[in-house]
């Protein structure tokens, strides 16, 4: 989820780890709202039969098991730099292969290798939200062949309720280090206008964003931003 080289240390290696050993099915639903449980599902995607598809930020590769296993596709790479998040999508899903393809690289990295491959990315709360989009999108757009959409879900604004950024900088949010030391990493949370600029700068097209309300209270509760483009055909 976003970009790490391999000096840095993988702010990703404690997420999920409780869901992770004990849920281990392919799940039954696609979701793009922030809570998991309501909004449209993997049709927003379009007909998947026989498409190459890309999950930016894959974490365990939950979404990605769920749409290789029933939505035939021609091949699903989910990709995630974080070595604990790899390893526990190969120890849950690698069964799923060769339809489901679990790739450690950061999401740019990736696209830059793999220019005109895919027909559809998507991230849910995944790589868009932990990538500096002026370098994120564009390798999107290359990786992407004519006709392709790029579909995430975002944060529509920050946890807390503080409003999401009208300029494309990140926010700081607090992580933890593998041995459990306090850091911080980058998300953008920005209003759906600066998403549409970003996207129209790196050459997509036909935008459309739309807000998922959220579905329960509380402090860490969010709406969506469920933002869709098309590469040129």
């Amino acid at each position: 989820m976003g970009r790490v080289t391999t000096r840095a240390p993988d702010l990703w290696h404690h997420y999920g780890r409780t869901r992770d050993g004990s849920d281990r099915a392919v799940p039954p639903a696609f979701h793009w709202n922030w809570g998991q449980d309501a909004g449209p599902g993997p049709e927003v995607l379009g007909d998947l039969t026989g498409r190459h598809v890309g999950d930016l930020g894959a974490g365990t590769a939950r979404h990605a098991a769920h749409l290789a296993a029933h939505h035939r596709p021609a091949r699903v790479a989910a990709v995630d730099a974080s070595p604990a998040q790899h390893a526990t999508a190969t120890g849950l899903y690698a069964h799923l292969a060769p339809r489901l393809r679990i790739i450690a690289s950061d999401a740019v990295s990736h696209l830059h290798a793999t220019t005109g491959t895919y027909d559809v990315l998507y991230s849910v709360f995944g790589a868009v939200d932990f990538t500096d989009p002026r370098e994120l999108l564009p390798a999107a757009a290359a990786a992407l062949r004519p006709g392709g959409r790029l579909v995430f879900a975002t944060l529509a604004h920050h946890l807390g309720g503080a409003p999401a950024r009208p300029d494309a900088r990140p926010t700081d949010v607090p992580a933890r280090t593998p041995d459990g030391e306090t850091a911080t990493m980058h998300r953008w949370v920005l209003q759906a206008q600066v998403w549409t600029e970003l996207l129209d700068e790196a050459g997509f097209t036909r935008t459309t964003t739309d807000v998922l309300p959220a579905t329960t209270g509380g402090p860490r509760a969010a709406d969506t931003l469920l933002v869709r483009a098309h590469h040129p055909s």
